[in-house]
């Protein structure tokens, strides 16, 4: 297939330590909005996006080279606009059971598995990728066999996510998945926005249609209950509020206080719908988030510190961006109350998320 189709094109990011190349895509849709995504981790690393002037402007934080995104062996990395899974969040004490048979996976976020592992999770792992033609705008299919036993999951898993940058200014991200043993699946995209392109995300509105979550204990594992938001500062989204007024009280461990939190999407939201929107009144950019999905997990970068340096010198400090990951609830594999998560030979999973860059 030739290497460019109208509104996309494709050129080398580098190599990773391996040798191995790494290739970016770039998106660009009829209203100049683009979007890059590089083959490693099948990560978006950049999103073009208008003001209220018409002005573009980056709003996804993501690095200019491939050293900054390879894996490097330690627990815990930002995973910028990474495709992560097999399973996306935790899975407590990195083990579960299907069939009678316990399986053993890494306790990269001690003591608990998290984002599908260390070298062989989706993140950490080169796909392949072609152009394919999409009625609603230019698209990059990638695609990546995980093989039986990496990272102690069981059976072979052929993943695949199609990105298209619509002529709606949605960033929509198709996922598939088979598999030929039984096993659990749980994809997202781990995209970190800033509406402004610089500073905090702490002066950005928000709001989320979900009215509970789901709790968890000192180490963000879910305890198998879901609590309504009532009365806690996690009640503050359920209406357009300012991220910032209330994020010491959201809890976590110091000094990375922040929100991190499973929110249970509304009865309303299922099937495919608006789930999170979040406004920058400096600018304009109003981000809105569709799925199918029944979490989205709201993540504030409150173990960002300022030691990593994005593309333009931006250091990553605190709050220097929002994340919004659809998907099903952490630990599913070991909650029997939480809706299933094991993918049977012969199904096939299949979610879809926008992200829509508007203006208000």
């Amino acid at each position: 297939m030739d290497e460019e189709m109208a509104g996309v094109t494709k050129a080398s990011f580098g190599k990773l330590r391996s040798g191995e190349p790494v290739d970016i895509y770039t998106l660009t849709n009829k209203n100049g909005l683009s979007a890059k995504i590089i083959t490693y981790g099948a990560t978006l690393t950049s999103v073009m996006a208008p003001d209220k002037s018409g002005k573009l402007g980056e709003v996804c934080l993501g690095f200019d080279n491939i050293a900054a995104y390879e894996f490097n062996g330690k627990p815990a990395q930002p995973y910028m606009g990474a495709t992560v899974g097999r399973y996306a969040n935790r899975i407590g004490k990195g083990r579960f059971t299907i069939g009678g048979k316990t399986y053993k996976l890494a306790t990269n976020n001690p003591p608990n598995h998290l984002h599908g592992g260390e070298s062989k999770a989706l993140c950490w792992v080169n796909w392949k990728a072609q152009i394919v033609p999409r009625p609603d705008g230019p698209a990059v299919q990638f695609t990546y066999l995980s093989k039986d036993g990496d990272e102690g999951y069981p059976g072979n898993v052929n993943a695949s996510v199609i990105f298209t940058l619509t002529e709606a200014n949605t960033v929509k991200m198709e996922y598939a998945a088979t598999t030929d043993k039984p096993c659990p699946i749980n994809l997202t995209n781990h995209a970190y926005f800033n509406l402004k392109g610089s500073g905090t995300i702490l002066d950005h509105e928000l709001y989320i249609a979900g009215k509970s979550y789901t709790e968890g204990d000192d180490d963000l594992l879910p305890t198998g209950k879901i609590l309504p938001v009532t009365d806690t500062p996690y009640d503050f989204f359920t209406q357009p509020a300012i991220i910032g007024d209330r994020i010491n009280a959201a809890g976590g461990k110091e000094p990375a206080i922040g929100y991190d939190l499973n929110y249970v999407l509304l009865p309303g939201a299922k099937g495919y719908a608006t789930v999170a929107r979040v406004h920058d009144h400096n600018t304009g950019r109003l981000l809105e988030v569709r799925t199918d999905q029944p979490g989205i997990q709201f993540y504030t970068g409150n173990f960002l510190d300022g030691t990593l340096v994005g593309r333009g010198g931006w250091k990553y400090v605190q709050y220097s961006g929002f994340c919004l990951e659809t998907q099903h609830f952490p630990d599913s594999p070991n909650q029997k109350s939480f809706p299933n998560t094991i993918l049977q030979p012969g199904q096939t999973y299949r979610t879809k998320t926008e992200y829509a860059f508007l203006v208000k």
